[in-house]
């Protein structure tokens, strides 16, 4: 999907026509990067959050000659993907995740579970 689709599809679902939906989208648009730049993050629950990365200066090499050369420092945006985004593009990924999470609070809680009669009886 590209902007025009995106436009298109935003004016036909909130009964918008497509210069409205197009200033809608150029306002979200806008205060993302506009955000990002100054170098706060932007979260939407669900969908996931957009927040700039700083990327530190390196040594490469260039690949046709072998020369050693240097990469300055660089900042970057970047995007997260939340979980229920996550979910929606690959719902058996989800699953198995959740699947491991009681597994894992169950083998967390039986070690602390054990340990406390103990203290207790030492206490006595």
């Amino acid at each position: 999907m590209n902007k025009t689709e995106l436009i298109e599809h935003l004016a036909s679902k909130h009964e918008l026509t497509k210069a409205e939906a197009g200033r809608i989208l150029e306002t979200l648009l806008d205060a993302v990067v506009t955000t990002v730049k100054k170098g706060g993050a932007v979260s939407i629950p669900g969908f996931g959050s957009f927040k700039q990365h700083a990327r530190a200066a390196r040594t490469g090499v260039n690949p046709s000659t072998g020369d050693k050369i240097k990469i300055a420092a660089a900042k970057l945006p970047k995007f997260t993907p939340g979980a229920g985004f996550k979910a929606a593009v690959d719902p058996k990924a989800a699953a198995r995740k959740a699947a491991a999470k009681p597994a894992k609070a169950a083998k967390a809680a039986a070690p602390k579970a054990a340990a406390k009669p103990a203290k207790k009886a030492a206490k006595k």
